[in-house]
């Protein structure tokens, strides 16, 4: 007799298991959710604490006794990062560079996964190999600034470009998507006359749309986010992305609290919020994109991951 007939028909010790059963349900329900709340609180409690912070007056941050809300607001953290004549010209590098970076590369890996999502492909180990390789092993930092120098790339925008337009990383995710692809819908187009271009084009890019985009995010990221690029091999301050300049912002600001003796709790706390509107200034764009491509990006990571 099954547990659901027992429990129709009065079963004492069905009955008490069905209620062990739920009450142990509930109670892991209780406790996981407890567990996720406490996790969520110790991520965004201290995100808003730097948000807020960032427009905190520099008398509350003297103080510096608050964690949700200061006594008194003010812009004069952002006003102070925003009056850098070349901020706005480091921003135009920044989109640039990133946007011009994210099609580049993405289009790139994309090429270079197709062919190796072939099991067909002569030499298709040989490069899979060779892809993997450079994902632990590196040329190091003096080898890579000389093969940058003899590229004449030193002082150039394309050096933000060219040296991150190859990812086997990237490829391995994009290489697992295409093989998901129907192999119907390659031989109905190659029964219609198109070429493998055109396959690519028209047939494959449309359906990876997911993964497409999680690419596009990571290295979007990463792009905007580098600084060592510019540290490393631009000297031209025209050239200068957004976190270069904001770098410098917080550098002359540091420079100012560390010079006089008067004022200094001043100077400091401006010093710091200064650096609070810096970050708030250079994670702002992320946020706002992260949610229109979020869909994208968990659908990309799920399919890609489902062979090997």
């Amino acid at each position: 007799m099954s547990r659901k007939t027992a429990v129709k028909l009065g079963n004492p010790q069905a009955i008490g298991a069905g209620r062990a059963v739920r009450h142990g349900s509930m109670t892991f329900n209780v406790v996981n959710t407890m567990v996720l709340v406490a996790f969520t609180l110790i991520i965004v409690i201290p995100v808003w604490n730097v948000v807020i912070s960032s427009f905190a007056s520099n008398q509350s941050l003297s103080e510096g006794n608050f964690i949700f809300w200061p006594k008194a607001l003010s812009l004069d953290n952002y006003r102070s990062v925003f009056q850098d004549d070349q901020l706005w010209h480091a921003l135009l590098i920044s989109v640039l560079k990133t946007a011009i970076g994210v099609v580049a590369h993405t289009l790139f890996c994309a090429v270079f996964a197709y062919p190796l999502s072939k099991a067909y492909l002569k030499g298709r180990k040989l490069y899979s190999a060779m892809g993997i390789i450079t994902m632990f092993f590196s040329g190091g930092m003096i080898p890579t600034y000389l093969l940058i120098k003899s590229l004449g790339l030193l002082d150039s925008f394309w050096v933000y470009i060219i040296p991150a337009l190859f990812s086997y990383y990237d490829v391995i995710i994009l290489m697992n998507f295409f093989r998901q692809v129907p192999s119907s819908l390659e031989e109905s187009a190659k029964i219609d006359g198109a070429s493998e271009w055109r396959i690519f084009r028209s047939v494959i890019l449309p359906l990876s749309k997911p993964a497409l985009a999680t690419i596009a995010l990571f290295h979007g990221v990463a792009q905007w986010n580098d600084f060592m690029t510019t540290k490393l091999y631009i000297t031209n301050e025209n050239l200068y992305p957004l976190q270069m300049r904001l770098y410098d912002i917080i550098v002359r600001s540091q420079a100012a609290s560390d010079m006089g003796n008067v004022g200094q709790v001043i100077l400091d706390t401006t010093s710091r919020g200064v650096r609070l509107a810096t970050i708030m200034i250079t994670i702002a764009p992320i946020l706002v994109l992260y949610p229109f491509v979020q869909r994208y990006f968990v659908g990309g990571t799920m399919l890609g991951a489902v062979k090997g």
